[in-house]
């Protein structure tokens, strides 16, 4: 393909021929460098079956058709859809959805386009505003994507992979820890977007893991949302705010049992210990019924 299409891209944004949406929190990503280091630490190759959402001007999309075997990218702004069409005239191995990917149905659009893989990789520079519901779409819909690296802003980033007695720690952390292998890989400073956000933003990468089928995943991940439901209060004072016809001393009781303290507070409790108190937790209200 003769058209540079970092180039292009760069030229398009510097010279406004085209329309920056903040709706769809558009900031494009035009640093080779960066864009090296996340295919590299995405760890595609020539097998592989990769989805982008946001591609923005194609400026990742490009490595990806380059390397992988099959491509699906999806577009919500329609006015990017004829320019990507431009840039990947070429590209046999690439479908373009213009498509909002928080409507999509991941497992039928895997099925008709990227051959019913059972092993998709996900990699994309997820909008600010949706990055939460992106992925928490893909790890409740699709069981086929096996790996995902994503860049958000900085905060989020941290608050997925970080570990307990962290000010970052909270809900979504032990959420997304219990379904993924949650790595922060690297800072991608604000500099390198065009427009420039207001943040820094990070990559990082979250690997499937097994599904626990011993535990009941929504009942868990409603318990934990609870543990964290006002964070400068006790675990047992949040769990009695949202159970409080268990009475008090119940919860005192159940971590006491467990060998956790009583006045202990949810950031300082690890996954495991979380899916402990849960497990006991439901074993008594079950008696109770």
């Amino acid at each position: 393909m003769s058209l540079n299409i970092n180039n292009e891209a760069k030229r398009l944004v510097e010279e406004n021929k085209i329309s920056i949406k903040k709706k769809y929190s558009q900031n494009f990503l035009l640093d080779e460098n960066i864009i090296t280091n996340i295919i590299k630490a995405s760890g595609i190759d020539e097998n592989s079956y990769v989805i982008e959402v946001g591609p923005g001007l194609g400026a990742l999309t490009k490595h990806i058709v380059n390397i992988a075997k099959k491509v699906l990218i999806y577009e919500v702004d329609q006015d990017l859809i004829p320019i990507l069409n431009d840039f990947f005239i070429d590209k046999k191995n690439l479908v373009i959805l213009n498509q909002d990917f928080l409507k999509a149905k991941i497992d039928s659009d895997i099925s008709r386009y990227l051959d019913d893989s059972k092993d998709v990789w996900f990699i994309s520079n997820l909008p600010y505003h949706i990055t939460t519901p992106i992925i928490m779409k893909v790890l409740e819909e699709s069981q086929k994507i096996k790996s995902l690296t994503i860049m958000m802003q900085i905060e989020v980033a941290r608050r997925l992979t970080s570990k307990p007695n962290t000010k970052d720690y909270n809900a979504l952390s032990i959420i997304v820890q219990d379904q993924t292998n949650a790595s922060y890989l690297f800072k991608v400073p604000r500099s390198v977007f065009k427009p420039k956000p207001n943040v820094d933003s990070a990559v990082i990468n979250l690997i499937r893991k097994e599904l626990d089928d011993s535990i009941d995943q929504e009942g868990f991940y409603k318990f934990v949302h609870n543990a964290f439901s006002q964070r400068r209060k006790t675990l047992v004072n949040n769990l009695y705010d949202s159970y409080s016809d268990l009475g008090k001393e119940y919860f005192k009781n159940l971590l006491e049992r467990n060998n956790i303290i009583d006045t202990i507070r949810g950031e300082a409790l690890t996954l495991e210990e979380f899916k402990i108190i849960y497990t006991d937790f439901i074993k008594e209200k079950e008696k109770c019924i």
